[in-house]
């Protein structure tokens, strides 16, 4: 302790339980901001990958097909997961080929940019598959 207070610095416990107790001559304020420093530069290079979600009907025209589609593609270079979800109201549950046929269309013309995550499936009144970006798009 003497020695840390002759040169100004703090005397750092680092093995409090070792057989002598090892300790640590440095300066802890300047070695706690660039610890902080190093975590906001790693915190600001990663990505969190989140599930963004497109909902649809299966009568859907060509015009909002496209428009969803540039979505879709967008979101799979942003590195994002999507779930495209179709809803069933009222009987168009019956009608669940088509809605099958539209999911498989989507993933078809995404096909180069993602990869198909989950197989349609029907979930109570929603249909919906997973694509995924490919690891080479990020």
């Amino acid at each position: 302790m003497r020695i840390a207070q002759e040169k100004g610095l703090d005397l750092v416990l680092v093995a409090a339980d070792a057989n002598p107790p090892v300790a640590k001559i440095m300066d802890y304020g300047r070695h706690k901001f660039e610890t902080e420093k190093k975590n906001r530069e790693a915190r600001k290079k990663q990505h969190v990958v989140s599930l963004k979600e497109l909902t649809l009907s299966y009568k859907i025209g060509e015009h909002d097909y496209q428009v969803r589609l540039r979505s879709l593609q967008k979101f799979l270079k942003e590195g994002d997961k999507v779930k495209v979800t179709i809803r069933f109201r009222g009987r168009e549950v019956q009608h669940l080929g088509l809605a099958n046929e539209l999911l498989m269309r989507f993933f078809r013309d995404v096909e180069e940019i993602g990869v198909l995550e989950r197989e349609p499936k029907l979930e109570g009144r929603t249909a919906f598959i997973i694509v995924a970006p490919k690891k080479e798009n990020k």
